[in-house]
Order: C-alpha cells, then structure tokens, then sequence
C-alpha cells in the first residue's frame, strides 16, 4: 500500500496483541480494543512448539519467555506403566542457542506480551467492546460499546472462538463445533527428572507434563467426553485423579496425589473451527481463533495465530493495495492453519476411537515438519 493503515485490531488475546506488536515496528497507528476491564487471561500451562518460539524472537519477547518460562528439547513417550517407547525430536528453529520447545504460564506469557504491547505505543483501551460497524469506499466507521465510536483504514478482529466481529461481518459463518473431548490441566510442583515434555499412552487417556518454571510444571490429560455437559469444579481433583487410575508409571503414581483443590485445576471442552475463504471483507480481517480455532494435540493453536500477527503486519506494509494485502495474508496462512486445526482434529478421532497409534505417530512427525517450514 502506499501509505500505512490506521488499524483498530479488536480482541487482546495472543494473536490481536502480536498484530499490533508487529505493526507498530512498521509505523503503523494501531488501536488495541479489550473488552476485559483487567486484561486478564485464565488457564494453567500452555505448551510451545519450536515455531512459537521463533515467532517469540521475531516479536522481540524471547527473553523474557526464557526468563519466565522453560525451555527444553525433545517429547520423551512412555507406555502407561512407564516404559520408554521414544522421544519426538524438537528442531532448535528460534536458533542454535534456544531449545526446540517449552511451556509457560498462560498468564505469564500474557503478561509478557501485553508489556510490549504497551511498550510498542500501541494505544490500548480496556474495558471496551465492538458493537458494529459500516464501511465505505474510504473506510470503516466502528461503533464502541461504551457508546464512542471511530474511524480506521483496516479493521482486525482477533476476538476469539466467538467473535462478534465474525459474527457481523460474516453472519453466515459456521459456529464452533464440539469435538467430543476435553482437556484437563493442573499446575503441580516440578520433580526434577521432569525436564521436558513427557507423555504417557494409554488406552483411553494421553496424560503428559511440561515444565513451566523452574519449580512448577502443568500436567494435561485429554479426555472422550461424548457429551458436553457441565462439571462441577468441586468435583475437578477427583475426576481428574480417576483419569490416572488406570496408569501404574511410578511418576504418574506420585504426581496424581498433587491434585487436589490447591492445584488450579482447568477444565475445558474442545471446540474448533475452520471458517472457509474468504477471511476478509473489504477492509475488515480476521485472525487467530476467530477464524482457525484448534484443539490441543499439536501445541500450535497459539503458534498459529501469533503468527498470522506477524504476516499480516508484513503484508499490510508492502506497497500492494488493501485488497491486495488481505489477499497475501489469507495465502499465506490458509494451507498452514488447516493443517493444524484439521490435523488436530484428526489426532483427536484417532484417540477416540482407540484407533492406529502408527497413524497417530506419523501425523506428530509430519504436522511438527510442516510447523518447521517458514511462514
């Protein structure tokens, strides 16, 4: 384009915030919508893939990741009674100095990367929701749920699993879906031999761990839920604890009495989504979740939208018009985000159906060497 955007991008999670990150380096106005007055994140452990890593140097918040997190090489797999049956290979793709892949607080790493979003001179208003918009020839006139209202060259929505941007620009869209499993995790104290991610297979149940400190680790269990109803939290430590009985691994005999009431338990149902193309309408984009939500099994749901931040600051800074631009951006990430989410998706039918562990195996190798390739 031949000049920058004045750019709304509505939704502070990992993908709005590194949108906005990155724009910033190329000049661009970025306004950064929130509709949480706190800018808070919940959740126990995320885990990181090496590409997620790479994308942390290019945004300038490796660092601090490496400070505040952990870092390690390597997927060591068990059988339930903890024999060794092989490690998947972790590629360094952040450099030769930085481990292949990791795990951090949810809330650390939001904490990180709300920091320089701030430090970015992004302006960032909390509290405020999108209520509408209408476009012209010109621009887009978006309407605020605190009753203002503004004026942007570009509108990026990076508002979630239910984004209200999605759902007024493409009210046609389909709806996230449940997949028939959910994920529990719980933050534990970190024996020392746990040093990278371990995971062990079981009939029913995946349990694995992953360093997130230096003294505390999460551990994450995938669960056949054929209905979606709710549990009660009361109820959390000992339903997650039934799901290792099963499991006779010394270490997973150990870690199952951590988890009671004090260890943050998380409880949450996998929904997905892959909006079709388009993921743009005139001078309004959607990014992250919002248009490729995932589930867990590849570690690459925050990979990936982080990542669409990144190409679409790119793209938008070239000397292409608009339309042009949005058309890079959507090229660019379509192939690589359906992978994820419909590999994904697939791990999680293979595990629910107690069905090929070589099938399962060959799509980990083969989905982790398509995240390696350059974005």
């Amino acid at each position: 384009m031949t000049r920058q955007p004045k750019t709304l991008i509505v939704g502070g999670g990992f993908s709005g915030m590194a949108a906005a990150i990155e724009m910033r380096k190329h000049g661009v106005d970025v306004e950064l919508v929130e509709m949480d007055p706190g800018w808070r994140s919940y959740g126990a452990g995320i885990s990181l893939g090496s590409a997620t890593l790479r994308a942390f140097r290019q945004l300038g918040v490796l660092d601090a990741f490496l400070r505040e997190g952990h870092a390690a090489d390597g997927v060591k797999l068990f059988l339930g009674n903890g024999q060794p049956i092989g490690e998947l290979p972790t590629p360094r793709l952040a450099g030769p100095d930085v481990p292949g892949s990791g795990a951090i607080m949810r809330p650390v790493l939001a904490r990180i990367l709300a920091d320089a979003t701030r430090a970015s001179g992004t302006r960032v208003r909390l509290g405020v929701g999108f209520q509408g918009l209408t476009q012209d020839a010109e621009g887009v006139t978006v309407h605020f749920s605190d009753g203002s209202q503004g004026r942007y060259d570009l509108v990026v929505g990076a508002d979630g699993l239910y984004s209200s941007v999605r759902a007024h620009v493409f009210p046609e869209a389909s709806k996230p879906r449940y997949t028939g499993q959910a994920v529990w995790r719980a933050v534990l104290q970190r024996p020392a031999e746990v040093d990278c991610i371990m995971m062990w297979m079981g009939p029913q149940t995946k349990p694995g761990v992953n360093p997130v400190s230096s003294s505390e680790m999460y551990m994450f269990i995938t669960e056949h839920r054929p209905d979606n109803a709710h549990v009660d939290p009361k109820d959390f430590p000992r339903l997650m604890r039934a799901l290792l009985q099963d499991f006779s691994a010394p270490l997973l005999a150990t870690l199952r009495e951590q988890i009671t009431e004090n260890a943050s338990i998380v409880f949450r149902p996998l929904e997905a989504m892959l909006m079709p193309q388009p993921w743009y309408k005139g001078r309004v984009v959607l990014i992250g979740d919002a248009v490729h939500a995932t589930t867990p099994h590849l570690a690459s749901g925050a990979c990936i939208g982080i990542e669409d931040g990144l190409v679409l600051a790119e793209c938008t800074a070239s000397a292409l018009s608009l339309s042009a631009s949005l058309q890079a951006f959507q090229d660019r990430r379509w192939e690589r985000c359906r992978m994820v989410v419909e590999n994904s998706l697939r791990l999680g039918e293979i595990e629910m159906s107690h069905g090929s562990k070589d099938e399962h195996t060959q799509i980990m190798r083969e989905s982790l060497m398509a995240l390696a390739q350059p974005i």
